[in-house]
């Protein structure tokens, strides 16, 4: 479905990890944020929707635009929505689609938003990425999926609460 803008709808992003068999295991590709919001922490390729544009076709998008890949649309696993609230700062509360994908063309390359890199699936710094991804990133890279808000705190940074599916304790 093409995102529609409102004045009342929180902005429609996406997120994409790309997984691959590495020499210690399965890796995921996670890039270190070079400008915008996040900055300095470890992320997934992925941005906002532009108007008109479906969650697949921004993630094919971002994608190639962020780390050089060349991604298709039927190559990438709906993995659920993650509703990201900041009451502390609103404006940056936000709606992420997940995509998993395991086929693409191409190699990694850093560019002006991220510096990719491969990380063993077993190895995720959790500590570098934002704080929500500790409840549910490690199921998702497992084949799981997830649908949740979570609620940041006044810094920000840490999870205050949380709802939903595919949620569990945080990992260190």
């Amino acid at each position: 479905m093409p995102h529609v803008a409102s004045k009342d709808q929180h902005p429609r992003v996406c997120v994409v990890y790309l997984l691959r068999s590495g020499p210690a295991g399965v890796e995921v590709l996670l890039g270190r944020k070079r400008r915008g919001l996040g900055v300095g922490r470890l992320v997934g390729p992925g941005g906002k929707l532009e108007p008109g544009e479906d969650a697949r076709s921004a993630a094919v998008r971002e994608v190639a635009e962020e780390v050089g890949l060349e991604v298709r649309a039927e190559d990438l696993e709906p993995r659920g929505t993650l509703d990201y609230r900041f009451p502390f700062r609103p404006s940056w509360s936000q709606v992420s689609d997940v995509f998993v994908a395991e086929r693409w063309d191409g190699e990694p390359r850093g560019g002006d938003e991220l510096e990719p890199g491969w990380v063993p699936v077993d190895a995720v710094p959790y500590d570098a990425l934002w704080d929500d991804a500790r409840y549910w990133l490690p199921g998702v890279l497992r084949g799981g999926s997830v649908r949740a808000r979570f609620t940041f705190g006044e810094d920000c940074a840490t999870v205050s609460g949380f709802t939903g599916s595919g949620v569990r304790a945080a990992v260190d």
